[in-house]
């Protein structure tokens, strides 16, 4: 008589929706990204629009690659290059962008070419808004207990509910973290561009497959170690 199986939660990427999820749904009405939205909604734009050109191929429109570029850094991400596959991968770049795709080429132009200046003044008075209304704040980091003296990367954005913070103290935290945000920036222009993975090589992934297969049948799970992946996988 064949051992009784594990039960597991049903698993299917070939499911069909009926009625697929829409992005909307998918972002809490109570998330940072929709704060940052609502904000930037109301910033007045008209001088940075007179910076385009009224002839030749369309742009990406300034509001949607500000939005991205602000909630960007409120969630410590300053790369062009990261920035360029949040839009791709997380739902709430793709919510925030409206499903656009800008490349990192093009975000470094906008925040160096477009912006200049205007883009840290949006978004240190963003911060200082949310951190006045208790949703964000600025802490200092830490590694193995000891606090990073050098001014690059030395602070983080925590999305909680926060104490109100002095605020000419944030405006030099703030001071750091867009100088540690402009590095990044202008060492990515240094960069070449990454290779563009266009096809899948099947016998390369089977192969690794396979090597990964050999490992796992190789190891031999000692009884309390079965019996914690069997008890975890039968919770809810």
């Amino acid at each position: 008589m064949a051992g009784k199986q594990p039960t597991f939660k049903p698993y299917n990427q070939q499911q069909i929706i009926l009625l697929p999820p829409s992005l909307e749904e998918l972002v809490p009405k109570s998330h940072p990204v929709r704060i940052v939205n609502e904000v930037i909604n109301k910033v007045n734009l008209g001088p940075l629009n007179s910076a385009y050109k009224t002839t030749g191929a369309s742009s990406y429109h300034p509001q949607m690659l500000l939005k991205v570029l602000v909630y960007g850094y409120v969630s410590n991400v300053y790369s062009s290059r990261k920035l360029e596959a949040a839009c791709k991968e997380s739902i709430y770049f793709m919510w925030v962008s409206g499903m656009s795709y800008p490349d990192h080429n093009t975000i470094n132009r906008f925040r160096g070419v477009r912006l200049k200046e205007a883009l840290r003044s949006v978004f240190e008075e963003v911060v200082l808004l949310l951190a006045q209304e208790g949703l964000l704040s600025i802490e200092e980091i830490f590694i193995d207990g000891t606090k990073i003296e050098a001014n690059a990367n030395r602070y983080t954005f925590v999305w909680r509910k926060a104490i109100a913070t002095n605020k000419e103290k944030m405006k030099q935290q703030l001071k750091h973290i867009w100088e540690y945000a402009q590095s990044v920036a202008a060492k990515e222009d240094e960069l070449p561009d990454p290779p563009d993975f266009t096809t899948i090589d099947t016998e390369k992934v089977q192969s690794t497959v396979d090597k990964l297969n050999e490992v796992e049948n190789s190891v031999k799970l000692t009884t309390p170690i079965r019996f914690k992946l069997t008890t975890c996988s039968g919770r809810n």
